[in-house]
């Protein structure tokens, strides 16, 4: 399969870029991915911002020639991985403004005049890793899972990706965080995952 690894933090120190590292060495031996891309939206200086104007147009982004690439990697994508870490209960807004402007009608989804669209992405699969200072549970109990249920129904669900796994991580700025564990634990996932 091929692997997009989608990398959303500004420091390359960070507790993120090391699960970003454990995920790349994982996939280096596993026979079953066949080639990964790295995405490092602040390296990229991906543009987060939504313009819209009369040279353009929500209705005309799937065909942004601007995107044209990023569009390309999620197609060519059989999984996609999302690195990041969770502030204020959701992820950066660099990694939701290539949300907004990536998964767009006619590339991501197909209106049908119903209450749910079309799903184009259909076959592909996602795993989300994210670390935060609070505890594991704290979105769970205080937020509703929030984090989940936006990224798995309010966006992959909605454009027809129904396999979405999720690495949540918590008390990632306590010493008794457990760090060592829970690197080994995303590199063994990515040594062994077969879809």
């Amino acid at each position: 399969m091929n692997m997009l690894i989608i990398y959303t933090h500004p420091n390359h120190k960070s507790l993120s870029y090391s699960f970003l590292q454990e995920v790349i060495q994982g996939s280096k031996e596993n026979l079953a991915i066949k080639e990964v891309k790295v995405l490092d939206l602040y390296e990229e200086q991906f543009n987060p911002v939504l313009i819209f104007n009369e040279n353009k147009r929500r209705r005309d982004m799937h065909a942004d020639p601007q995107l044209a690439q990023y569009r390309e990697q999620l197609t060519w994508a059989d999984k996609i991985v999302l690195v990041y870490p969770i502030w204020w209960g959701r992820p950066p807004a660099m990694l939701m403004g290539y949300i907004d402007q990536m998964f767009a009608s006619g590339f991501a989804y197909k209106d049908k005049g119903g209450m749910l669209p079309e799903g184009l992405l259909k076959g592909k699969s996602v795993v989300c890793i994210s670390s935060m200072k609070g505890p594991t549970l704290y979105p769970l109990y205080w937020l509703y899972n929030a984090h989940k249920v936006l990224m798995r129904k309010a966006l992959f669900n909605y454009v027809g990706i129904k396999k979405v796994k999720f690495f949540e991580f918590g008390s990632m700025e306590s010493p008794k965080g457990k760090h060592a564990q829970k690197l080994q634990r995303i590199n063994h996932y990515f040594k062994t995952v077969s879809s």
